[in-house]
């Protein structure tokens, strides 16, 4: 007859390393999201991996986030190779849907060199102000006319 007050025997404890092994193929086979993280760089490629990400899995469909329209555009032609890394992968996505979510915040752009040349640019009516081409009689940013004398478009035409 078993004896029920007797505490239940421990169990020998497992190396760290193999219980990391044990839940990660516990992801795998469950199609968890987590294990889509971790093997998307393979998935999809050195190119496009830093690009976008796994938004969301819910059954056979694949949400993807997408930082820049580019990139979406990309993605939207690489959609069915993606489609099968994913199911040689061992993924049971049946359909891949692509959403522009990840956009660069503003204050990284303000960092950058592009953005402080767009911020100097003589196009830009909200620092220069408009008045008119002097050729043309059009609306015209006034850095434009102050820089070359002339909108761009009569500057253009009369290079050509």
């Amino acid at each position: 007859m078993p004896n029920y007050l007797l505490p239940i025997p421990a169990k020998g404890a497992n190396p760290l390393q193999h219980c990391l092994k044990e839940l990660e193929g516990g992801w795998q086979g469950q199609g968890h999201l987590a294990a889509l993280w971790q093997a998307w760089p393979k998935i999809a490629g050195a190119e496009l991996a830093p690009h976008c990400r796994p938004l969301r899995l819910q059954g056979s469909v694949l949400w993807v986030g997408v930082e820049q329209p580019h990139w979406l555009l990309a993605l939207r032609y690489a959609k069915h190779q993606l489609l099968g890394a994913l199911r040689a992968a061992g993924f049971s996505v049946q359909r891949v849907e692509l959403e522009q979510r990840m956009q660069i915040p503003l204050a990284a752009l303000a960092s950058s060199e592009s953005a402080n040349s767009w911020a100097e640019h003589p196009s830009r009516v909200d620092i220069h102000g408009s008045c008119l081409c002097p050729s043309c009689q059009i609306p015209t940013p006034g850095g434009e006319i102050k820089r070359w004398g002339s909108c761009s478009l009569c500057l253009r035409q009369n290079r050509n």
